[in-house]
């Protein structure tokens, strides 16, 4: 039964497998945002923790959106379970250093993707991934920005609170 459901899939098994992973890892850093959310909202940097449970939010529907792919093309995706996230950070900065590293690694994430893809002349799952590689553009840059107005403001007075204050203003353009 298992080899005629795969017949009824243009995806191959390596690349469904890549595909959950990259679920898992998207419901990861939805995860992972929250608790930093959480962190900023506890410790009254109440932009930044908009910030955060906004970029939950778009985590996840980036986890359904590749759910919903895998789905669509005869697939089976697999729900994530989500262990061992983060919830405590030594400092403000630390908090936009990790999102920064989080979008990093997502991206190298979709790059492999995107390269076993065409590995595989999987041509129809590189055009699905494209957009997921845009998106990236725009959330390494907003990790990248938030972080550098740690050196350009600095935290010293009342630098923490200008940084929370300016990083709603934050666009990619």
């Amino acid at each position: 039964m298992k080899d005629l459901l795969r017949l009824k899939t243009s995806l191959t098994e390596e690349i469904e497998a890549v595909l959950n992973d990259q679920i898992r890892k998207e419901a990861h850093s939805s995860a992972l945002y929250l608790a930093m959310a959480s962190w900023c909202d506890r410790n009254g940097f109440d932009n930044s923790a908009d910030h955060f449970y906004k970029q939950s939010d778009e985590e996840r529907q980036h986890m359904l959106k590749i759910f919903k792919y895998v789905l669509d093309l005869g697939g089976t995706a697999v729900s994530p379970t989500i262990l061992d996230v983060k919830f405590e950070f030594n400092s403000f900065r630390e908090v936009f250093e990790e999102a920064l590293e989080q979008e990093v690694l997502i991206t190298q994430s979709i790059n492999n993707i995107v390269d076993k893809c065409h590995k595989a002349k999987d041509y129809m799952t590189v055009e699905f991934m494209n957009w997921f590689l845009n998106e990236q553009k725009e959330e390494e840059y907003v990790a990248r920005r938030a972080l550098e107005l740690f050196d350009v403001i600095g935290e010293e007075g009342t630098g923490r609170w200008e940084i929370d204050h300016q990083i709603p203003k934050i666009k990619y353009e």
